[in-house]
């Protein structure tokens, strides 16, 4: 595992030789994939040869991947600039993440991934709105992302403030009015309101799910991906407490 990508001394294979690797040998792909990872350059840009190479359940394996570092405390110190400089004329992210805004859920570093890894959209409660799935058309269909992650994540203040109902203003307010199907869905004894560490846990779950089902349910151009096998869309939730990421079966 590079865990200090400025070490000019350490052997460095290429990501994209990796990648191209991990395709050629699909049957036995996820174990290529999983042992290979540690030989190949994590620093390395993930340009257009990378993304071709890269199929929806190594996109999502990348993510794990990366999750584990971050939770380890061993994610990767790499060169921003020259990140940069090799993505300027294009972008070819291998995964999109939609995430809530929460400042301690920041999904570059969750995922430890670097420049032109992630097309990510954040909003209060991971919400599917129509400008997200419209962003994740292009970045799918035209920019050629292979998987997305909708990212909830414990102690959500969204969640918590849909849960008390709570009436802080009018865009904001309409905003929450949009996690109530996932409060009506889930099923708990107990009081139902944001005292109840276990509901407010249970309701950001039901509504990562829903937010899931919502994106090829509004967006045809997501669904024929999916049916194609050509896209991945998972839930997840990460716990702020430990740094891990779940992900929904």
């Amino acid at each position: 595992m590079c865990t200090d990508c400025n070490d000019t001394n350490a052997p460095r294979a290429d990501r994209r030789q990796f990648l191209g690797l991990a395709a050629m040998l699909a049957g036995g792909a996820a174990l290529s994939l999983t042992a290979g990872r540690a030989l190949a350059d994590e620093c390395a840009p993930f340009l257009a040869d990378a993304q071709a190479a890269t199929t929806p359940d190594q996109a999502i394996q990348l993510l794990a991947d990366g999750n584990a570092r971050f939770a380890a405390n061993a994610s990767l110190h790499c060169d921003l600039l020259g990140e940069m400089k090799a993505t300027a004329e294009k972008q070819t992210p291998f995964a999109c993440v939609l995430a809530c805004i929460d400042s301690r859920s920041a999904p570059e570093l969750v995922f430890d991934q670097q420049i032109g890894d992630l097309f990510v959209a954040r909003v209060a409660g991971n919400l599917p709105t129509t400008e997200v799935l419209g962003s994740f058309e292009y970045a799918t269909k035209v920019a050629g992302t292979k998987a997305i992650v909708v990212l909830g994540h414990s102690h959500c203040g969204a969640v918590k403030g849909a849960v008390d109902k709570a009436d802080v203003g009018a865009n904001l307010t309409t905003l929450l009015d949009a996690i109530e199907p996932a409060i009506a869905a889930t099923p708990l004894t107990g009081e139902r309101s944001s005292k109840n560490h276990e509901f407010v846990e249970a309701v950001a779950e039901t509504n990562v799910r829903m937010a899931v089902a919502a994106m090829t349910a509004n967006s045809p151009v997501l669904a024929d991906l999916v049916a194609a096998g050509a896209l991945k869309i998972v839930g997840a939730l990460y716990d702020i407490e430990t740094g891990k990421v779940s992900f929904l079966a």
